[in-house]
C-alpha cells in the first residue's frame, strides 16, 4: 500500500532507498507525477549545514546569558524598588490605593465628574446646562476709555487690561480685556464657584472636614501654611480664608477636595470661559494660571445669576468676598460709602484687582483691572488705584 506523504516534512524521495532515490521538496509534490502514481512514497528531512547549527548554538548561548543577567540584576531591583514598596505603610493615611485605581490609573487623571468619592468618565456638561450667562453689553464707554488711555504715559513701564461693565445699562469700558494675563491669586475665584457648584451637585459639603498636611502647605499669602501637621478644618473655613487671607494652603486643599486643577478646568470649559485655566498649586510664582479680565467679569456677573448659583451659595460667596483683607487697590479708590466685593491677585511681575462696587446710591459696575509691570513696582498700585478714581468719578456723574 503507498504511504501517505506527510505535509510537514521537508522533502519527498521516490523509488530506491535514501541514497539513490529521488528528491521532491515538499511544496512541488503535490499534484505531481509523484504523488499520482500507485507506488510507494517515502520521506526525508533536509539535513542542516554545519553552520546553522552553530548560529544556533550562538543564539541559545546569548539567550542563557541574557536570561541569567536578568535574573541576577534586574528582577532583584524591580523587586526592590517596586514590589517591597507595596508593603511598607505609608506616612500619609489619607492616601489610599484601591483596587478601581489599579486597574484603571487613568481614571484619576482623566475624570470628567466626581461622585460621592468615586473617580469617572463621562461627557462634558455643556455651557448652557452649567447656566453661566454672558453679560449683555450696551454702548462702549469711549469717554471712560480715553480717560483711562490719557494716563497711560504716567505709567509707561506698565501693561494693562481693563473692563469695566455697568449693571444699569450694560455699557461698558475695554482695554485689552481680552489679552492672556497671569491670574496670581485672583484664580481662586473660578476655584471658589468651582466649589459651590461642587457643594449644589452634592458632591462634597461645606462641612466636610480636611486634615492639613504638608503636600498642602504653600508659601506666599495665608498663614494656614504655619498651622499644625494634621489640624482639621471645614470646606467653610478653608474657603473663607482662600478668599479673605487670599491663602494658599487652603486653596490647594480645596482643589484637591473637589477633584483638583482637572475638575476646576472642566467646571470652568462647561462655563464657557476660553481663556481662564489652572495649571499649577499654588503659589503659582512662574504665573502659569492664566485669565482675562473679560472672563472674571463674566464670572462675578454670574455670582448673582440664579440660574447659575443658588441663594444661598450667592449669600456666602458675597459675604466672603465682601471681607477681603486687601483693600489698597480698586478699593482705595472709591468713594465714602461704596461697598466692594472683589478678589486681588499679586506675583510680583503681575498686579490685579476684581470686583462689583455697589455706590450710595444703588448703581452697580463691575471693574477688573490687571497690569503687568516691572518686578513688584509701585506703578502697578497707582495705576489701578488711579483707574479705580476714574471709573468712580464717571459712574457717579451719570
Amino acid at each position: 500500500m503507498p504511504q501517505v506523504a506527510r505535509q510537514y516534512s521537508d522533502y519527498y524521495y521516490y523509488g530506491g532507498d535514501v541514497r539513490t532515490c529521488t528528491a521532491v521538496p515538499k511544496k512541488k509534490f503535490e499534484g505531481s507525477r509523484y504523488s499520482r502514481n500507485n507506488r510507494s512514497v517515502s520521506y526525508i528531512r533536509k539535513r542542516r549545514s554545519p553552520k546553522a547549527d552553530k548560529n544556533r548554538a550562538i543564539a541559545r548561548f546569548v539567550g542563557s546569558i541574557l536570561f541569567l543577567l536578568m535574573g541576577v540584576f534586574i528582577l532583584p531591583a524591580a523587586f526592590k524598588n517596586i514590589s517591597v514598596q507595596m508593603f511598607i505603610k505609608t506616612p500619609y493615611s489619607e492616601i489610599q490605593a484601591d483596587v478601581k485605581q489599579l486597574l484603571f490609573p487613568t481614571v484619576k487623571y482623566l475624570n470628567n465628574n466626581l461622585f460621592l468619592g468615586e473617580y469617572s468618565l463621562s461627557g462634558a456638561y455643556s455651557a448652557k446646562k452649567a447656566g453661566m450667562a454672558d453679560l449683555l453689553e450696551g454702548e462702549p464707554m469711549t469717554g471712560l476709555e480715553k480717560q483711562i488711555i490719557d494716563i497711560l504715559p504716567q505709567f509707561e513701564s506698565i501693561q494693562p487690561s481693563v473692563f469695566v461693565w455697568d449693571y444699569n445699562t450694560g455699557n461698558y469700558a475695554d482695554i485689552n480685556s481680552e489679552s492672556l494675563y497671569s491670574a496670581a491669586s485672583i484664580i481662586k475665584i473660578p476655584v471658589l464657584l468651582s466649589l459651590f457648584k461642587t457643594v449644589e451637585a452634592k458632591q462634597v459639603s461645606l462641612d466636610d472636614r480636611m486634615v492639613l498636611k504638608t503636600y498642602y502647605r504653600a508659601e506666599g499669602s495665608g498663614g494656614l501654611q504655619y498651622k499644625a501637621e494634621d489640624s482639621t478644618y471645614s470646606l467653610d473655613e478653608l474657603a473663607r480664608v482662600m478668599i479673605t487671607d487670599s491663602d494658599n494652603s487652603s486653596t490647594n486643599m480645596i482643589m484637591s477636595k473637589i477633584g483638583s486643577m482637572t475638575a476646576v478646568n472642566r467646571q470652568i470649559r462647561a462655563w464657557g470661559l476660553k481663556h481662564t485655566s489652572v495649571h499649577t498649586w499654588l503659589p503659582d510664582l512662574g504665573g502659569t494660571n492664566y485669565t482675562t479680565a473679560r472672563d472674571l467679569a463674566k464670572m462675578l456677573y454670574n455670582i448673582e445669576n440664579p440660574d447659575f448659583l443658588s441663594p444661598s451659595s450667592r449669600s456666602i460667596i458675597l459675604d466672603y468676598m465682601g471681607h477681603v483683607k486687601n483693600n489698597r487697590l480698586i478699593q482705595a479708590g472709591l468713594g465714602q460709602g461704596a461697598t466692594f466685593i472683589h478678589k486681588t491677585g499679586d506675583i510680583g511681575k503681575m498686579l490685579g484687582d476684581a470686583g462689583v462696587v455697589t455706590m450710595p446710591n444703588g448703581r452697580k459696575y463691575i471693574i477688573v483691572v490687571m497690569v503687568n509691570r516691572p518686578y513688584n513696582s509701585p506703578l502697578g498700585k497707582d495705576f489701578i488705584v488711579k483707574t479705580s478714581e476714574i471709573v468712580y468719578q464717571y459712574m457717579s456723574a451719570r
